[in-house]
């Protein structure tokens, strides 16, 4: 297996595909996606624009859909929700799709839905993600992170370096033959640097800081968590995730 890392959609390379494809947007689409399915989303619906957002969910009936659109890190006017994992409970999603848009994530899944195999993760799945991808071993893997609007985001890269370096633990894979590029290098690095303050890692990263300006402390003590959930989201069709239990 083959691993490598682009920070942002845009260093995707063109022309070429991996085996396997893997968003990542700690803060906070896809740790967000993975708690709307723990509490029983029936599907993730996304998309980059949110009129288009809008006239798609329409043929869904009301009562079993939710839109969640967020901009600039908060909610959009008239929809249901935003981009927040605590937004999610049996109580308010069992059952139903989830039709999604946010600044970054879903625009990163968008990039690579044509890959064989997409996925997303997050810290809170690192370890049901490392188990996916030992179980299945795909010869080439990438592990991409959203950013910000194009820019790079720490939290995105530490949760790339944590996938990598559980996997060479877990499986005892060789470093050499296992990196796939130098930015994968450097997410292992950053990783092992923060690896018992992850949370205050996020508080440092700009978008942490983002959110901290917001009072936003709840979203950042979540999405700081590792290995809380047993759940890998995975592409059934363009722009669809559904969660195979």
């Amino acid at each position: 297996m083959k691993i490598s890392v682009y920070h942002t959609p845009e260093e995707v390379p063109a022309g070429s595909l991996p085996d396997c494809a893997i968003a990542i947007d700690v803060l906070r689409a896809t740790t967000t996606m993975a708690a709307a399915f723990h509490a029983g989303a029936e599907a993730i619906q996304v998309f980059s624009e949110l009129d288009k957002l809008l006239a798609d969910s329409e043929s869904w009936p009301a009562q079993s859909r939710i839109r969640a659109g967020e901009r600039g890190g908060q909610k959009v006017e008239g929809f249901d929700l935003g981009n927040s994992p605590l937004d999610h409970s049996p109580e308010q999603t069992k059952g139903k799709r989830l039709f999604m848009s946010t600044t970054n994530g879903t625009r990163c899944l968008q990039r690579i839905q044509e890959a064989p195999i997409v996925l997303t993760a997050a810290l809170t799945t690192r370890q049901s993600v490392v188990d996916y991808l030992l179980s299945n071993q795909p010869d080439t893997v990438w592990l991409v992170g959203s950013g910000w609007e194009g820019e790079y985001s720490l939290e995105d890269t530490v949760c790339a370096g944590a996938i990598i370096q559980r996997g060479l633990e877990q499986a005892g894979l060789d470093l050499a033959t296992t990196i796939g590029n130098d930015s994968a290098l450097a997410a292992v690095s950053l990783y092992c640097q923060w690896q018992t303050e992850l949370g205050k890692l996020l508080y440092h990263a700009s978008h942490g800081q983002r959110l901290l300006s917001k009072n936003n402390t709840a979203d950042l003590d979540y999405c700081a968590q590792l290995d809380i959930l047993d759940i890998v989201p995975i592409q059934q069709s363009p722009g669809v995730l559904v969660w195979k239990q």
